[in-house]
């Protein structure tokens, strides 16, 4: 689970207070994790029980090893690594008022729905207690797709190559196809075909460079800390145009989403090789390849929203691009 931006994780660190968590830990401290069903993941069984992971309480997790990953405008994302090794990703949410029923409920069935696609990060357990609510994930050590971007243009790390770029974007247009193909499409007020917060520091990188998308369906576990003028809607259309984003993103660097119209222009001229628009080094038919993908990112942003295709429709071309 990632950050708001990996820019500002230098200053989430010091969101982290251990004399807090001290206090938390004692005041509550025997609280005990509730467990989700988990899928595949991080070498976990496939059903995680407590007979499995051992009793674990708020206790170790509030004074476990915590690195903090990122912040959003719902909560901080943490690794917490328990004294037994064992490490999880954590979201730690700052403002939820769902009761501890609901809260459970709607984090229950965003793990099950979860266990069905091997492109989504899976939910392994949560915490409500009246000062902290927390929902724990599988860890994934390569971190986000926007600390491997960050890494290459601000630290010079090695950029990713042109082919581990195309295989993520199609491992998280998987993973946003499984969860539009939900039905039924709410259950209690809890939408189930929405990701609802589609960003390159919600997709996790593993080693092989396979990805898959984290915090499904967090938005609706918790409410913005910010002031927000226009709630975002949750539905399909978003998802797209996010996707879109993180595609325009990946291909032209961190200002090519803010100059859509621009490049939508000068189209012609980046498709000749006249104006410069790719952050990597891309010749012949891998060129051509980022070409279609360009338009494909183009598309899922336009501003008209109908215009927007289908994720199912963004698959089929994503797969044409690997049979051609």
């Amino acid at each position: 689970m990632g950050g708001e931006s990996s820019s500002i994780k230098s200053k989430a660190s010091s969101k982290y207070d251990p004399q807090e968590a001290e206090f938390i830990a004692g005041q509550m401290g025997d609280l005990p994790i509730t467990f989700c069903d988990g899928g595949s993941g991080s070498g976990y069984p496939f059903k995680i029980t407590r007979h499995w992971i051992g009793y674990l309480c708020l206790r170790e997790v509030m004074r476990a090893t915590v690195q903090v990953m990122g912040e959003s405008r719902w909560g901080i994302s943490e690794k917490v690594v328990l004294l037994d090794g064992r490490m999880f990703a954590t979201k730690r949410f700052r403002s939820v008022s769902l009761c501890r029923k609901l809260f459970g409920k709607r984090v229950e069935k965003l793990a099950q729905v979860g266990k069905g696609c091997e492109s989504l990060v899976q939910i392994r357990a949560y915490l409500y207690a009246k000062r902290i609510k927390v929902v724990l994930c599988d860890y994934h050590p390569m971190g986000s797709l926007a600390d491997l971007l960050d890494g290459a243009r601000e630290m010079g790390h090695t950029p990713l190559s042109w082919d581990q770029r195309l295989g993520i974007i199609r491992d998280v247009a998987r993973a946003i196809s499984y969860i539009h193909s939900q039905s039924p499409v709410q259950e209690k007020g809890l939408h189930l075909n929405v990701h609802g917060n589609i960003k390159t520091s919600n997709v996790m990188v593993r080693t092989n460079f396979s990805a898959c998308l984290s915090e499904y369906g967090f938005v609706q576990l918790a409410e913005p800390t910010e002031p927000v003028t226009q709630p975002e809607k949750l539905t399909h259309k978003n998802d797209i145009y996010g996707f879109g984003v993180m595609v325009l993103d990946m291909l032209g660097g961190p200002r090519a989403p803010l100059e859509i119209s621009c490049i939508v222009k000068r189209q012609d001229e980046i498709s000749e090789g006249v104006l410069g628009f790719f952050e990597f080094i891309v010749e012949g038919r891998e060129r051509k390849q980022a070409l279609r993908v360009l338009d494909l990112a183009l598309a899922c942003s336009n501003k008209f929203t109908e215009a927007r295709p289908s994720m199912e429709h963004v698959l089929l071309l994503l797969g044409d691009l690997y049979s051609g």
